[in-house]
């Protein structure tokens, strides 16, 4: 069988980091990259059999995890996040690809959880990610937020979900509003992008629409219509961040 690294970064994921590394605890390392955590996760994944590299400075999620990446040594890398799971399905569905090798990468269906339920539309499923490459065939795009994995070679799709718990509670949708909204603000910054109070609204109220009505969040109920508000406020706060970037040059 290929030998298997596992990476992920992290910051304050004490209340997650123990069972995302029990449902990887089969592979052959596990790669944690830390920036700088006030809580007990650096010790819980050392406990874990983990190797664990601090790197207090914050570079940006797609460089972050190229750091986790070259720690790596192992023929294949598989890259998690702490809020998700491999169940054991899903762990038998990678243990075949590595040994087929029939792809260079493997993309994941993940379901999401939205405050206890898991979503099934809002644009959240199958929401394909590529988790599963070669070594040496992939690497992450330097992008400060929703960085995705650059691979030289062909891909193939596997069946069973990546368990996401995403959001357990309003206030872990708070934090992430307000984080994903600077992040994609600064990376639009940095391209020289633009904004105005009434492309924040427009564009919030197309986010709106595009997950409940044309991404059928109406079919998840409750979630389905609180992701879509989710989505506009974090649209709408990204778009007036950038805002205050272009005028003021910081976020004011």
């Amino acid at each position: 069988m290929p030998s298997l690294s596992v990476i992920l970064i992290t910051k304050n994921e004490a209340a997650n980091i123990r069972d995302c590394l029990q449902s990887v605890s089969w592979a052959d390392e596990i790669i944690v990259v830390d920036s700088g955590s006030t809580d007990d996760t650096a010790s819980i994944a050392r406990e874990m059999g983990a190797q664990v590299y601090v790197h207090p400075d914050w570079p940006g999620f797609g460089p972050q995890k190229n750091r986790a990446l070259g720690y790596a040594g192992k023929d294949w890398v598989f890259s998690i996040d702490a809020d998700e799971r491999v169940t054991p399905e899903l762990r038998a569905e990678l243990e075949q690809a590595m040994h087929k090798a029939s792809a260079d990468g493997y993309y994941c269906p993940r379901l999401s959880q939205f405050c206890g339920q898991f979503v099934h539309h809002s644009g959240w499923y199958p929401d394909y990610v590529l988790r599963l490459f070669k070594r040496g065939a992939g690497r992450f795009s330097d992008s400060l937020v929703h960085e995705s994995v650059l691979l030289t070679g062909n891909t193939s799709k596997l069946k069973n979900p990546l368990l996401h718990y995403s959001y357990l509670t309003l206030n872990d949708v708070e934090r992430k509003v307000e984080h994903y909204s600077s992040a994609a603000a600064q990376q639009m910054f940095q391209s020289g992008k633009r904004s105005s109070w009434l492309r924040a609204m427009l564009s919030a109220g197309w986010a709106f629409v595009r997950t409940y009505i044309v991404r059928l969040g109406l079919l998840d109920g409750g979630a389905g219509w609180n992701i879509a508000r989710m989505n506009a406020r974090t649209t709408f706060l990204k778009y007036r961040k950038l805002e205050a970037l272009n005028v003021y040059g910081n976020l004011q």
